[in-house]
């Protein structure tokens, strides 16, 4: 175990926090929740960036490092649905794709790292979730929810350019 996988596992530690103070949330622990979760999301890319600067990317990294991202990105998700903030079906999409692209990678001889489009649905998934996580203003709400709506269509979209064969991309 390296470094950088050391600190993609200690980003499960988040999890209990996140789960325990959105299970009946007042506004401050809320904020407190943000704080936590997005210095969780922020160590997914200080383990990649420690990764590729000490020369440390390992099959094991490139599995945990997603495998934690799911967890993260879906922890809050499920407790979001509990508080009645999102609509389960939309959670229900994220996470089919990424329990097929889990279950894809494992039958894969080796394992690739993320592509633009999956870091861009990353990058949108901890922006919605953040937004959802925060007690803003109702004004806030729509905003919210279409950034929620975004991240889901780049969920999907990022899984069927993930799982489209290769050969269609090399012809032009």
């Amino acid at each position: 175990m390296n470094l950088p996988n050391w600190i993609t596992l200690s980003r499960l530690l988040s999890i209990p926090f996140l789960l325990y103070g959105l299970h009946d949330p007042t506004p401050r622990i809320r904020w407190i929740c943000l704080a936590i979760f997005l210095i969780a999301a922020g160590t997914d890319w200080l383990d990649g960036y420690l990764a590729r600067k000490l020369d440390q990317v390992t099959d094991l990294g490139k599995f945990l490092d997603p495998l934690v991202d799911k967890l993260l990105v879906l922890s809050p998700l499920l407790a979001l649905i509990e508080l009645g903030e999102i609509p389960a079906w939309g959670v229900f999409l994220i996470l089919g794709r990424e329990l097929a692209i889990a279950g894809w990678r494992v039958n894969q001889p080796q394992i690739s790292g993320a592509n633009l489009w999956g870091k861009l649905k990353t990058v949108v998934q901890i922006a919605a979730i953040g937004f959802l996580i925060a007690p803003l203003a109702g004004a806030w709400n729509l905003p919210t929810l279409v950034l929620f709506w975004a991240s889901v269509a780049l969920t999907l979209i990022s899984g069927i350019i993930y799982l489209w064969p290769p050969s269609v991309h090399s012809k032009s």
